[in-house]
């Protein structure tokens, strides 16, 4: 009797974070030539697969001092050697930020209905938190400076809060936080990536509270799911899809650019990008 070969589908092989990558790819599109920074394991393979495939333009560094013409591997290297395309110090990063020249991708530890994120302190008071986080870091220049998108690997409430942020770390689209008169046509927040969906501030009045909207669902994910984990209403895009599987060359991308799998770290379990039906 023969026995029958399978072979597996892109659909079938990606797994939840491949699905994230790709999705969060997309946030550089058509962004021109400016510095792509993915902070954290999904973003910057995000970046890196821009790079490689539909925005060959976007600059990216070795996450020291060099511009690279390819994005690096995560992880150890082995005998892979950088192609440094330039100089690119600190302080010529900071150039980049002060002119709008950067996109980045960050993972805040709560975002409200505002866009406003939070890396630095939860519960309690700023004086005496409940739990003491990162820090504001660099991210109130940042967000008011260049492009920003956003990381979620576990959409929930508690992230996705309520009311306002319990401090304001990244500057967002609330009205009452800006002073008259302050100029504040800078602040260009794109994309939300989570383990659910992708959403974007096109909402009927993101300075209102009303911007966040859900643009396409994971497969097998519902909008009353995401609307439910979710501290505050979600605007529904009028052509809301699917978020796109990975394609076979999107895949091997990934896998080159992270040989020991370190994206199955980031969301628990790493499930198939398919989630099964409940």
């Amino acid at each position: 009797m023969n026995q029958m070969t399978t072979v597996e589908t892109p659909a079938e092989a990606a797994t939840l974070a491949e699905l994230m990558i790709v999705a969060a790819s997309e946030a550089w599109r058509d962004n021109g030539e400016l510095l792509a920074s993915g902070i954290g394991i999904v973003p910057r393979l995000g970046a890196s697969l821009a790079k490689l495939t539909h925005s060959p333009e976007l600059l990216m560094t070795d996450s020291e001092t060099f511009l690279v013409e390819e994005p690096i591997p995560l992880g150890p290297r082995g005998d892979y050697v950088p192609k440094y395309s330039g100089y690119m110090s600190f302080d010529r990063v900071f150039e980049c930020v002060w002119g709008g020249r950067r996109h980045a991708m960050i993972g805040p530890t709560q975002i409200d209905r505002w866009g406003q994120t939070n890396l630095s302190v939860v519960g309690g008071s700023y004086e005496k938190p409940k739990s003491a986080i990162l820090g504001v870091r660099g991210l109130p220049g940042n967000s008011i400076n260049h492009l920003n998108s956003m990381f979620v690997p576990n959409h929930g409430p508690r992230v996705f809060v309520a009311g306002e942020v319990d401090m304001v770390s990244g500057v967002g689209y609330r009205a009452e936080r800006w002073a008259p008169g302050m100029k504040h046509d800078y602040v260009d927040l794109r994309l939300i990536v989570t383990d659910l969906c992708v959403m974007d501030f096109g909402g009927p009045d993101k300075w209102a509270g009303q911007g966040l909207r859900v643009r396409s669902l994971h497969p097998g994910v519902s909008f009353e799911q995401v609307q439910a984990a979710t501290g505050f209403a979600l605007a529904r895009a009028d052509d809301l899809r699917e978020t796109p599987l990975p394609s076979a060359e999107q895949l091997a991308i990934i896998r080159r650019l992270d040989p020991h799998n370190l994206r199955a770290t980031v969301v628990k379990g790493n499930p198939p990008a398919v989630r099964a039906a409940a």
